[in-house]
């Protein structure tokens, strides 16, 4: 865990900004401090052994005075940027965070818990403020006032300036040991917590399966423990940051009182002089100052600047390659070809798909079936370009997949996933994923022709209902309807169907099976298919079995 992570300042443009304000306004924090030090011990030697009197003493104290009015400015400037400063690194990582994911695929996000980059996205990166608000501010000034007081303190008082350059490394040298131990700490409370927001969100997600099973309440004793381990790794964190702060306390307290012991005593014997000796006493505490704080405020940081180690995990992988062609032929009049398609998981032993060749010709509807797992949805996947393929070719009209513009190609795909994801907003809004710039007028037709119509006609807001994420409150039959309104919606020349009509009853199945007709009327279709009646529309079938692919042509 690096005090200032250089790729906080390379991801986070901010970062950069806001490093150059602190370090300003430290600089002119440890004038300020040599002002008011110097100034007290003038006040001080002049009303005592001076003689001098308020009148005589009004000028230092109006100096005094607007330093500490400048100071107190200089603190609210220096908070006031640290709190914009970390609004916009926050925005910043979260941005590039989720462009980086996005841009790696679903076959990366296949590999993550959606827990782990829901809390390192909002709580993770939240608790950068503590990093930006109070951390940062003090590693600057802990570079730049010790520095500063120490060669000030050398021009008055060499044996003072030894006793503070002895002694301000023992706090650093205490830092690092307690920060290691820190840091072990907050990665098992950062681990833990991630565990728990893991762990609710499939809690959330699966509670009606549990309702149904009467297994819900079982879920809140383990729910509960992970609770119950969250808080001690909490717990434990804090005593370690109390106790650090003890330590830290306690060095600074013992080196301020040797410089006091040392210029007391060469004080009384006549070795120095009371406007030096106060002006040393005054600065010695200033020169401890900030490395206390750092040392405390390291752990106010400790969780953000975890968190932000993942992120930086996640930023600095490299993005699949893309391709840049965007004259992407037309599906509707070029065939599709698949030769030696093979396809490896990392968790697998052998490939998923080993060796697949096909063509689809334009127009044609072409159904591939076969058992669970034998690399159905994982074809779909391929052309979609969420997954990469380990050898083969897929080519439209000569042209390579790989070699294309993702976007550009994807423009000329309509997909309708086995389960449809649904969110939390109207119908509406829901079905114009397919095409965001459509008319009313587009999505009712689309609306028709999914056979949703009646449907909507029947809620008391119609399109502009709002369902539940992932479609909570409509049934699983509702649900691939409004899928395939986006299917209809698009109007793209290739459709690809993952089981449109899985997990469906009869009545369902029919009302489903006509709008798949009539959205494959005029286009070039691969469908994966387990039901006869979704096979019946395909012109061909390709099976995929385990060691056999075959097509074959439907009377």
């Amino acid at each position: 865990m690096k005090p200032l992570d250089p790729r906080l300042l390379r991801y986070a443009r901010a970062a950069r900004a806001y490093l150059a304000v602190s370090v300003l306004l430290g600089t002119v924090t440890a004038l300020l401090i040599l002002a008011q030090a110097w100034l007290l011990a003038r006040l001080v030697d002049g009303a005592f052994l001076g003689g001098q009197g308020l009148a005589d003493l009004r000028g230092p104290l109006l100096a005094l005075g607007a330093v500490v009015v400048v100071r107190a400015l200089v603190v609210w400037a220096s908070e006031l940027a640290a709190h914009r400063s970390s609004a916009l690194v926050k925005s910043q990582l979260r941005s590039g965070l989720l462009e980086r994911a996005v841009g790696q695929g679903p076959g990366w996000l296949r590999g993550q818990r959606t827990g782990d980059l829901a809390t390192l996205a909002t709580r993770g990166i939240d608790a950068l403020d503590g990093y930006f608000s109070r951390y940062l501010p003090q590693l600057v000034l802990s570079v730049i006032v010790p520095v500063t007081v120490l060669f000030v303190v050398l021009g008055q008082d060499w044996l003072s300036a030894l006793i503070i350059a002895l002694t301000l490394p023992l706090i650093p040298i205490f830092m690092i040991l307690i920060g290691l131990q820190t840091r072990r700490h907050t990665s098992r409370q950062f681990r833990t917590l991630q565990l728990l927001a893991g762990f609710f969100l499939d809690v959330v997600a699966g509670l009606p399966t549990l309702k149904v099973f009467g297994r819900a309440k079982a879920q809140a004793s383990t729910l509960r423990e992970v609770t119950d381990t969250y808080r001690r790794a909490t717990m434990g964190t804090l005593r370690i940051a109390f106790l650090s702060s003890l330590v830290l306390e306690m060095i600074a307290t013992i080196s301020v009182a040797l410089v006091a012991v040392s210029v007391g005593l060469r004080l009384v014997s006549g070795g120095l002089d009371l406007r030096t000796a106060l002006f040393v006493l005054v600065l010695a505490p200033e020169a401890y100052l900030p490395l206390r704080q750092v040392g405390a405020n390291f752990h106010a940081s400790a969780e953000g600047l975890t968190a932000a180690e993942q992120v930086f995990e996640v930023l600095d992988q490299p993005l699949p390659a893309r391709g840049t062609r965007t004259d992407v032929p037309d599906p509707a009049t070029t065939a599709l070809e698949v030769r030696d398609l093979v396809v490896r998981y990392p968790d697998r032993d052998g490939p998923v798909v080993d060796g697949l060749s096909f063509t689809l010709e334009p127009g044609e509807v072409l159904a591939v079936v076969g058992a669970s797992g034998s690399g159905k949805t994982t074809l779909l996947q391929v052309l979609l370009g969420f997954v990469t393929r380990d050898g083969g070719r897929v080519a439209l009209g000569g042209v390579d997949l790989a070699d294309l513009d993702p976007d550009a190609w994807r423009s000329r795909i309509a997909w309708v996933p086995q389960r449809p994801h649904l969110f939390a907003t109207t119908l509406d809004a829901n079905i114009r994923l397919g095409r965001p710039d459509a008319t009313h007028a587009d999505v009712a037709r689309a609306v028709a022709d999914a056979g949703l119509a009646d449907m909507v006609a029947a809620l008391p807001r119609g399109l502009q209902t709002v369902v539940g994420e992932r479609g909570a409150g409509l049934s699983a039959g509702e649900r691939q309807r409004v899928a395939l309104a986006r299917a209809f919606l698009r109007d793209a020349p290739l459709l690809l169907l993952d089981e449109p009509t899985s997990n469906l009853d009869g009545a369902t199945e029919a009302v489903v099976l006509a709008a798949v007709q009539r959205l494959a009327r005029g286009r070039t279709v691969l469908l994966t298919a387990h039901r006869p009646a979704l096979m019946a529309l395909a012109d061909r079938v390709l099976r995929l079995d385990a060691d056999v692919v075959a097509v074959e042509a439907l009377p």
